[in-house]
């Protein structure tokens, strides 16, 4: 075997999915600097996730959204605006057209 081949940082992390509420204790050689206290009474290093088996849907079988950045209300936020720009446009459009129409029958 190659020596110096395997990670020495090897030790127990507890990753927690903080929008499902959920956490495991596995081993990983992952980097943090937050710690929590484990149900076994043991301190481990913490590494937070957006998703997990608990949150994504291929393995709930059912959909969820998961808006961690704002992403979902600003998409909102954008469609209304395009709807209110399209309106405006439309009624300009319609004044334009009924003005035109006035100019013609004089």
């Amino acid at each position: 075997m190659k020596k110096n081949l395997h990670p020495e940082n090897y030790r127990f992390v507890v990753f927690s999915d903080e929008v499902a509420g959920f956490a495991f204790l596995t081993q990983s050689t992952a980097d943090s600097k937050e710690t929590i206290k484990w149900e076994d009474g043991n301190e481990y290093p913490l590494v937070k996730m957006h998703i997990s088996s608990a949150s994504h849907p291929f393995f709930t079988g059912e959909e969820k959204i998961i808006d961690t950045e704002g992403r979902v209300d600003r998409f909102k936020r954008a469609q209304e605006m395009a709807e209110e720009r399209k309106k405006a446009l439309a009624n300009k459009a319609k004044k334009h057209a009924a003005e035109q129409a006035k100019k013609s029958d004089k």
